[in-house]
């Protein structure tokens, strides 16, 4: 019954799709998947109605999909030339809009590819793999119902996909993780040593709160600690770029990029790093730096690094104490 409502679907669609209605949503441009490229992609994810058509309020929603596409697509293509087979940790997946683009990107290319989305909430868990079912992606994302923070890489690997430990993962992503569930995507995939980390940070409030700690104080940034709307703002990109330090201290040639325009959403920020060479010094000293700067705060990912770059950290950070 499912292989004969897909094969009606991708044939509505293929009918729907004709050169005037593609062109008319793209206006020409190149974009990564044409809206009749990928059917079942579209319709698990919500921007494709019943006839095949793409409404217009959908529109935006699938220019964001293909511009994230075309900001990793050189990495993920770096990947498919390091790696006969790839396999994707998406930390803390939610709906799995990014998890079914990254295996369908790989499929496309004909690349193998195993994807793993972990998400904690159960039924999430469960409408991700109904959706895995529809896009005919099932035989390569798998789900894990379990938090980042206790999450056992190989054995949930193993489960999934019958791999043996150790695993090599060479993707950790995280769109949209809040607070320090940013910390922690980036720490695990630090500590797998992952080729590539791509993560988008969301509700950056640790930071924030330490300085409404330090409000009262008198230093150069008193007044914006004191000051509740400027120092969240401030916050979060000084976290962004506290993060970006470390992880380039790590060996990672980071990059933070604007994945879906601010018109759209304010949380648009992409965190991405390369693992190319390493661990650099100078990136530690300057995080050590900007620590002192910022009131001595630093953030979560401090903490959670694997041994080898956390005690070199330590070391920088005694060094910027000194007189």
């Amino acid at each position: 019954m499912r292989q004969g409502w897909i094969d009606a679907f991708e044939a509505r669609a293929a009918e729907f799709w004709t050169p005037e209605r593609t062109e008319a949503v793209t206006g020409g441009k190149n974009v990564a998947i044409l809206p009749g490229e990928a059917p079942l992609l579209w319709r698990a994810m919500g921007l494709l109605h019943r006839d095949a058509s793409m409404p217009p309020a959908q529109v935006r929603k699938y220019f964001q999909i293909n511009h994230l596409l075309a900001v990793l697509g050189p990495a993920l293509a770096e990947l498919r030339e390091r790696h006969p087979l790839v396999r994707v940790l998406d930390a803390g997946c939610g709906r799995s809009y990014f998890t079914f683009l990254l295996a369908w990107s790989f499929r496309k290319h004909g690349h193998p590819v195993q994807v793993l989305g972990v998400e904690r909430r159960a039924a999430l868990v469960e409408e991700c793999e109904r959706r895995a079912a529809l896009t005919e992606l099932d035989d390569v994302v798998r789900f894990e119902a379990a938090s980042i923070d206790a999450l056992d890489v190989d054995a949930a690997f193993a489960r999934a996909f019958g791999a043996e430990a150790p695993v090599d993962v060479h993707v950790v992503a995280s769109l949209h993780a809040c607070d320090t569930a940013s910390d922690d995507a980036l720490a695990l995939g630090l500590s797998r040593r992952a080729d590539l980390l791509a993560v988008a940070p969301c509700c950056q409030a640790e930071l924030a709160a330490k300085w409404a700690a330090r409000a009262d104080g008198d230093g150069a940034f008193g007044p914006l600690f004191r000051s509740p709307h400027l120092r969240r703002e401030t916050a979060a990109t000084v976290t962004d770029l506290m993060r970006t330090l470390l992880v380039r201290g790590a060996g990672y040639d980071v990059s933070a990029l604007e994945f879906v325009p601010s018109e759209h959403t304010p949380k648009n920020t992409l965190l991405r790093a390369m693992r190319r060479a390493p661990n650099d010094a100078s990136a530690w000293a300057e995080y050590a730096e900007l620590r002192r700067a910022m009131g001595g705060c630093g953030i979560a990912l401090e903490e959670r690094m694997p041994a080898g770059p956390r005690a070199e950290l330590a070391a920088a950070l005694a060094r910027g104490h000194q007189p």
